[in-house]
């Protein structure tokens, strides 16, 4: 039977709780998952500029045990790591707008890929920790 690959991602900002238990489900979901890591570019499309840069955020999402693999993701959706991971799951939060979600769907089923919807961990975020 082929391994099944479970794709998430994360900016990664202030590593708290709330991620550690969202890469711990998604990797539950199959045999090896990948986790995106958003570059400050991608990041700032829609957030402020993170306070960990990039390089040490990768490196800190690659140490963890429940990750096989983190990657960079060049783009706030992680639609053009999709198309070339082509993941048996993507995990998505339902912290991400309706419109970006429907884009997301359409790729996804274009390549045979289930998503999974996680809600947003409310207990902490790293805006809170900034605020």
């Amino acid at each position: 039977m082929a391994e099944k690959i479970v794709y998430a991602y994360v900016v990664a900002d202030l590593l708290h709780e709330g991620h550690i238990h969202a890469l711990e489900n998604a990797k539950s979901l199959g045999d090896k998952l990948i986790v995106g890591v958003l570059t400050d570019e991608a990041t700032m499309e829609k957030k402020p500029q993170p306070v960990v840069g990039f390089r040490e955020r990768l490196k800190i999402i690659s140490s963890l045990k429940c990750v096989d693999v983190a990657v960079a993701q060049d783009t706030y959706s992680p639609i053009d790591n999709v198309k070339k991971i082509r993941p048996d799951i993507l995990m998505e939060s339902d912290s991400h707008s309706e419109e970006d979600m429907k884009k997301v769907r359409k790729i996804a089923d274009e390549i045979g890929c289930k998503v999974m919807v996680m809600p947003y961990y409310p207990e902490q975020s790293s805006t809170k920790i900034k605020e």
